[in-house]
């Protein structure tokens, strides 16, 4: 791994890592955990790798990898269950290259990679407390799938670190987490923040530079690792919580924390 690649080889993966894989043309990557034996946890919208259930999924299913003919045997059927999935190494990378995700970076180290998805300022839990929040959640579901607010790189950040985002006493499962989210919604942004300086000024150099400014500084104040409103959350927890109602799903990737009961005194 280094400044410009996280790529490693098979034969360095240890279970616990965080690993992923870009699809066609670099438009979207997918994101796993590592768990031992050539297996990998990672999470779906149903089955698919990626969604949004409108006409973007167009683009997004067709970048990614085509479905084998030949179903693989070691494998969970990726049309059943809760999202959660099982797959070989293999047929998690579908012929692309690995590469692992980082976590502790520095600051400089974070902002040097353009793209977001890579890496994270935060810390990473024990390998074997990562490793059982994968297994667990691949019995028990990560909520509803969101391409924004609740994806693969999401439930992978949620297995590394156990944070989730809360926002008055809400746990949230929406732009935070996961840096690709945050690079689709930060360059945009960073365009239309920078527009008012062709009031100030006609320098195309100038306006260039305050946007790349404007993007580098959203993706830091998103990352998991720099934000105040962030709370760990045992996996037993969240999916009883999950199961019993306790924790309502009020959209799709969001998840809400009713208020505790009042105080006696």
């Amino acid at each position: 791994m280094g400044l410009l690649s996280n790529r490693v080889r098979k034969e360095s993966l240890k279970p616990g890592d965080h690993i992923y894989s870009w699809r066609t043309a670099y438009i979207y990557s997918h994101h796993g955990i590592y768990v031992g034996d050539n297996k990998v946890i990672h999470f779906t919208r149903r089955g698919q790798e990626v969604g949004t259930g409108t006409v973007l999924d167009l683009l997004l299913v067709s970048s990614g990898p085509a479905q084998p003919q030949v179903p693989c045997q070691t494998c969970t059927a990726r049309e059943e269950g809760n999202g959660v999935v099982s797959s070989c190494l293999n047929c998690f990378l579908a012929g692309g290259i690995l590469y692992r995700f980082e976590y502790s970076v520095s600051p400089a180290l974070f902002l040097a990679k353009a793209r977001g998805g890579t890496c994270t300022l935060a810390v990473s839990d024990p390998n074997e407390i990562v490793v059982h929040r994968a297994t667990y959640l691949l019995n028990n579901g990560f909520g509803c799938y969101n391409v924004f607010k609740n994806n693969c790189e999401d439930f992978a950040i949620y297995c590394k670190t156990g944070l989730l985002v809360l926002e008055e006493g809400r746990i949230e499962g929406r732009i935070g987490r996961s840096g690709q989210a945050v690079s689709i919604i930060g360059g945009p942004l960073a365009a239309v923040l920078s527009t008012p300086l062709r009031l100030v000024t006609t320098n195309i150099y100038g306006m260039a530079a305050t946007a790349v400014g404007v993007y580098c500084a959203s993706r830091f104040a998103a990352d998991i690792g720099m934000r105040k409103d962030v709370a760990k959350v045992e996996v037993e927890d969240l999916t009883r919580r999950l199961a019993t109602g306790l924790l309502q799903v009020v959209e799709p990737g969001t998840i809400v924390l009713p208020p505790a009961p009042p105080s006696n005194h």
